[in-house]
């Protein structure tokens, strides 16, 4: 028997019954019953569907727009915050003692400007994530840049390198700009002594991390309380701050105090900006100078006044704690103390570029390596 044969025969024995079933379906209250069930399975099956389709939605990211400020606010006390943090660590130390402790994020924070050979005694035995770095120079404002740095001092170094380059580029960026303005009038006067400014400051700047200067003066660390205990008791340590809050680096903002802030964190002045005539003009606005890089916190190019600052204390060492879109507040040196001691296997002379700027302030010196070995 053929293919063709055999399919005839099938149709002919199973299409007729199959036909009368559906034509009794199709009258009375069988077939009403049969369309409500239809209906139901169809309600329950998009409803199934709905909420499996929202359990497996992935959960948004609960962090989205919250920020965590760790360091020292424009206006506040440094030396009450620098007590506060000291409780802050000592609570952090207690706890951890009648309860298994966890790896906290901390800032450290330097009595001093450090070269990057210099971190490796003071931050040896616990975990660094970033540091903070300046160029110190009198009466000038200075960028605060923030470095990556899990292998110290590796990555400072390499980092520093990078910094110096970006810094080139801004030097010439502002000779172009001030090379540029022509006329003899006061605004084009004005606008020259700007970029001139920025670009001596830039290329001091360059120079100065190219040779590996003494700039860092803190750290994002992360570690258990009791080696943040250790790390606090080091000599060239102001202060160490627990931030057990922080869970992203890249949603939290550091403020660290600089080494010179002794009483009350606020911007120095910049005497190398031209003069804020009495209406609040002068200078030439944000849109004039060079793009600056956007993961870099840096001071604000306004000038302020120079009040007078109280020396900072000489027992700044000890337990003590300070707390990536605004800048780390600074605030005047004091006129009396010292300016930094440039550290001689780091920092060239070539760094230490002569300026027209009148002598101001000045941070505390680099304190010796005798004491970098920790104790707890």
């Amino acid at each position: 028997m053929r293919l063709g044969d055999l399919l005839r025969q099938l149709d002919s024995r199973l299409l007729p019954p199959l036909a009368r079933g559906m034509a009794r379906l199709g009258h009375g209250r069988l077939r009403l019953r049969l369309l409500t069930t239809v209906a139901l399975l169809c309600s329950a099956a998009v409803l199934v569907t709905a909420v499996w389709a929202a359990d497996r939605r992935p959960a948004g990211d609960q962090t989205v727009g919250e920020v965590t400020r760790v360091g020292v606010m424009q206006g506040e006390s440094i030396p009450g915050y620098l007590e506060a943090t000291r409780g802050e660590l000592r609570s952090l130390v207690a706890a951890g003692a009648s309860e298994p402790a966890q790896p906290t994020y901390a800032l450290v924070t330097m009595s001093a400007y450090l070269a990057p050979d210099r971190l490796t005694p003071v931050l040896t035995g616990i975990g660094v994530s970033e540091v903070f770095a300046r160029l110190w120079r009198p009466g000038t404002q200075t960028e605060i840049v923030r470095i990556p740095a899990l292998r110290v001092p590796d990555d400072v170094v390499a980092g520093m390198s990078e910094v110096a380059a970006r810094k080139e580029q801004e030097a010439r960026d502002y000779q172009e700009r001030a090379a540029g303005v022509t006329g003899d009038g006061a605004g084009e006067r004005e606008l020259r002594r700007y970029y001139s400014s920025g670009a001596r400051v830039a290329d001091e700047e360059a120079t100065a991390y190219r040779a590996g200067c003494s700039c860092v003066y803190a750290a994002v660390v992360r570690g258990e309380p009791a080696a943040l205990e250790r790390i606090a008791a080091r000599p060239e340590v102001r202060a160490v701050d627990p931030a057990p809050e922080v869970r992203r680096l890249d949603r939290t903002v550091f403020t660290p105090p600089l080494p010179e802030q002794a009483d009350v964190a606020r911007p120095p002045a910049d005497a190398s900006l031209p003069a804020t005539h009495a209406d609040g003009t002068g200078g030439p606005g944000a849109e004039d100078a060079p793009e600056a890089d956007p993961l870099a916190p840096s001071t604000s190019a306004r000038p302020a006044a120079d009040p007078p600052v109280d020396p900072p204390a000489t027992g700044t060492a000890g337990p003590a704690g300070p707390g990536a879109t605004e800048p780390p507040p600074t605030v005047d040196s004091p006129v009396d103390d010292l300016p930094p001691e440039p550290d001689p296997a780091t920092e060239s002379p070539s760094a230490e570029i002569p300026s027209d700027r009148p002598p101001a302030e000045a941070p505390p010196a680099d304190p010796p390596t005798t004491g970098a070995s920790g104790g707890a």
